[in-house]
């Protein structure tokens, strides 16, 4: 519903149940729960504030994060059974983005544990729930020539394509992205995941 909201932030609030900061746009103020490393990062004034609406029966709520990659990938995130809004927010808390994608594609689930309520057979669900939709996605991957190419020897594309897929990119969106970027065969997967959202969230 909404994409992102941008407008000045009026307040920072840390409680025990998390952090929230409230962003006034156009006569309204939304109160955007977020982790606590975007809290740290958040100073008063304007600000772009990436968005994500929680429905529950009881209640509606928004996540803010001041990053695009991080939204996108709490949303993969919240799509893993048994982990929630608070579950996802403390994982994006622990790690960036960038850190999550590697351990899910190296499958490392004890670095997983590190965050704070994971335990391991969690932090392996994670992994292997998030791994099967990947390779869901990549059934339906359809690249460039140039591409195509780099794919056959350098597996760790495959999974950058799966990645970006899973977070709701087009394909010509990942395409056009891809085309900028020099695919040298010593890049990880991490590492042009790292260089396409870069140029995916401008």
């Amino acid at each position: 519903m909404y994409d992102y909201i941008k407008g000045n932030i009026t307040s920072k609030t840390a409680l025990p149940r998390g952090f929230f900061v409230t962003v006034e746009a156009f006569g309204l103020g939304y109160l955007l729960e977020v982790t606590g490393r975007d809290f740290n990062k958040i100073e008063n004034g304007e600000a772009k504030i990436y968005t994500v609406l929680i429905h529950k029966e009881d209640k509606m709520s928004l996540c803010g994060f001041v990053r695009k990659e991080d939204r996108d990938i709490f949303n993969v995130l919240t799509s893993v059974s048994g982990v929630g809004t608070k579950m996802a927010l403390t994982l994006l808390d622990k790690f960036s983005a960038s850190e999550l994608i590697g351990l899910v594609i190296d499958g490392n689930y004890k670095e997983l544990t590190l965050a704070k309520g994971v335990g391991p057979k969690l932090a392996q669900k994670i992994i292997l729930e998030l791994k099967d939709k990947l390779i869901n996605y990549q059934k339906d991957w359809s690249a460039p020539n140039f591409v195509e190419k780099v794919r056959e020897e350098n597996s760790n594309l495959v999974d950058a394509q799966s990645v970006l897929l899973s977070f709701g990119y087009e394909k010509n969106e990942i395409k056009s992205a891809f085309a900028k970027l020099e695919l040298a065969e010593s890049l990880s997967a991490e590492e042009i995941l790292q260089a396409a959202l870069k140029i995916l969230s401008q």
